[in-house]
């Protein structure tokens, strides 16, 4: 049974017969009859208000029809001209009561249309059933065009431009976008981490500046993508030039330039103009430059990626595929969660404990605290980068993403559906 019932009104012309509110009234009773006693959220869509046709001096609008007046109350409409605006109130409002089971009842005629909609501003999180609207009477009480059963690649485009358009017309939430940047690296880079304000985003998890859209969160694509282009904007680098990991949580580096890995928990480049990023929600994002070289790169490092050695992995892509100098190459460990809020089963602290014993505190505990960052810098220096060349322990970077709830997403904190930060860099062109 559907926790949400969207009734699609939003493309249909009434005319101004005294008996037209008579239809809606019927409908709008067959649909509380079916689904008011399990549905938590009955939602009409229209556009403004439902549109209608002139018929001398009378115009006919659902709002004015005393007789729907009543039963409208049981209804939340949702009246917005753009159909991506509409939607997207709609999405937040079941979103607001942790809904995912929605069924839409729609206009044969619009079918197609709405789930192209719907496609782009939802994920997999949700279940949509439909159902026909049948509203058609004798008299020609409602108007409706022929079933259209496919959309052009033009009608997608429209689509995605007016999804595009509404969601660039938000306002940031949280506060302003902020990026956090070190000045160990050279102004011939762009670089620099996020934090979760400025965005758009407005699932309390993921709220506001979430930049990983996955099937599993209630954040779709567009949004992140969003979200992505003002993060763009501020740092001056080009989106359509944005390269970013997919973690395995191991040790594999993408060298940029060649075949690209299905997983991936680093990348190398000397590309310039390309911007390359890692993500983070307690792990390590971590961001290196060479400016001898003009190489960067960028690696994921979560515990599992931290014991595998991904930082070293990602020193040594830059020295053998752009004769980097090991002197030379600059590492910065973003936001991360800290050892006072991460612990590990026993059996999995050990390889920390076994890396330096004052990685781990409460060793003898079945759940022992563990520091990842200190981890990193020990592998780090005795891989031979330079101690005054690792930066982790600046003010902004180093405060625990578990402990900062305004300022950083974590998974420790949040849970599975949490909101993801990144770290970014890429060379001027």
């Amino acid at each position: 049974m559907a926790e949400a019932v969207l009734i699609d009104f939003f493309g249909l012309k009434f005319n101004s017969q005294k008996n037209s509110h008579q239809v809606l009234l019927k409908t709008l009773n067959a649909v509380r009859y079916h689904h008011a006693a399990k549905a938590k959220f009955l939602c009409i869509m229209c556009c403004n208000s439902i549109s209608c046709e002139r018929d001398g001096e009378h115009n006919f609008e659902l709002e004015a029809s005393n007789g729907l007046s009543a039963l409208l109350r049981e209804f939340e409409t949702v009246s917005h001209p753009s159909m991506a605006a509409s939607l997207y109130t709609i999405k937040q409002k079941i979103d607001e009561k942790n809904l995912s089971s929605i069924k839409v009842i729609v206009p044969k005629h619009r079918k197609t249309l709405l789930k192209a909609f719907i496609d782009q501003l939802f994920t997999n999180v949700y279940n949509f059933e439909f159902e026909d609207l049948q509203v058609t009477l004798r008299g020609g009480l409602v108007k409706q065009s022929t079933e259209i059963n496919m959309i052009t690649d033009q009608e997608q485009e429209a689509i995605q431009n007016e999804i595009k358009t509404y969601l660039r017309s938000l306002p940031a939430l949280k506060g302003e976008l902020t990026i956090i940047t070190s000045p160990l690296i050279s102004d011939i880079f762009l670089h620099g981490f996020t934090t979760r304000t400025g965005g758009i985003s407005y699932i309390p998890t993921l709220s506001s500046f979430n930049l990983f859209s996955s099937s599993k969160r209630r954040d779709p694509k567009v949004v992140v993508q969003e979200n992505l282009r003002r993060l763009g904007n501020a740092a001056g680098f080009d989106v359509e030039k944005f390269y970013q990991i997919k973690t395995d949580h191991a040790n594999d580096v993408w060298i940029m330039g060649r075949k690209e890995p299905e997983s991936y928990d680093g990348i190398t480049t000397n590309q310039r103009g390309v911007t390359i990023a890692a993500l983070g929600a307690d792990c390590i994002p971590i961001v290196f430059a060479d400016p001898v070289k003009k190489a960067c790169g960028v690696a994921h490092s979560g515990w599992r990626g931290t014991l595998l050695g991904v930082a070293m992995a990602t020193v040594h892509a830059l020295i053998t595929e752009y004769s980097c100098s090991l002197e030379d190459i600059i590492v910065v460990l973003g936001p991360s969660v800290g050892p006072c809020c991460f612990t590990l089963p026993r059996e999995s602290a050990k390889g920390f404990h076994n890396l330096d014993p004052e990685c781990v505190r409460l060793f003898d505990s079945p759940n022992p605290y563990v520091d990842i960052r200190k981890a990193t810098r020990i592998l780090l220096e005795r891989g031979g980068v330079l101690p005054q060349n690792i930066q982790d322990l600046n003010q902004d970077l180093n405060i625990c993403t578990s402990c900062h709830p305004d300022k950083f997403f974590s998974h420790v904190r949040d849970g599975l559906n949490f909101g993801t930060q990144i770290g970014f860099i890429s060379i001027r062109e």
